[in-house]
């Protein structure tokens, strides 16, 4: 049995945009605690969205979340010396979590001069429904839907 689970320390809002989620994801952008440059690399992706679109880089930032969002996983449990992969709704947490590291990932292995060039790219994508994020939501939907078939093995 685990100790009493650790408290969420809350988050400040940023300083631009005065919301925690845009804190909650430079926290993932951050590599060795570089939280400026990590700031910095939103800020410019954001601002250069807003440039190519000719509309709210944050309000499409948001859309692009709201897109890579996934509602359904599968988990993998073992029964009876078999592996199966059971379907299952995700936490509200973990939904912006996931949401947020495919995000940054799929702009990691993007081709581009920088990182925030990177960043905005896959931000216009996933808010258009296309990009690498996207695609793995959309890989995600699919093998729950595929393995629907064991949902009666639900924890």
């Amino acid at each position: 049995m685990r100790k009493a689970q650790a408290k969420k320390l809350p988050l400040a809002p940023d300083a631009r945009y005065n919301d925690k989620l845009v804190t909650r994801f430079v926290n993932n952008i951050m590599w060795q605690g570089k939280k400026s440059v990590a700031f910095e690399i939103f800020y410019d992706a954001v601002d250069k969205v807003s440039k190519i679109t000719n509309e709210d880089g944050y309000e499409i930032w948001k859309r692009a979340i709201a897109n890579v969002t996934p509602a359904v996983e599968v988990r993998s449990r073992r029964i009876g010396g078999a592996t199966f992969q059971i379907p299952s709704e995700v936490r509200p947490d973990r939904k912006i979590s996931l949401s947020i590291k495919w995000l940054i990932r799929y702009s990691r292995e993007r081709n581009g001069r920088s990182m925030a060039d990177k960043l905005a790219n896959e931000i216009i994508a996933a808010s258009k429904g296309e990009g690498g994020a996207f695609k793995k939501k959309e890989d995600t939907h699919r093998m729950a839907e595929a393995n629907k078939a064991f949902s009666h093995f639900r924890v």
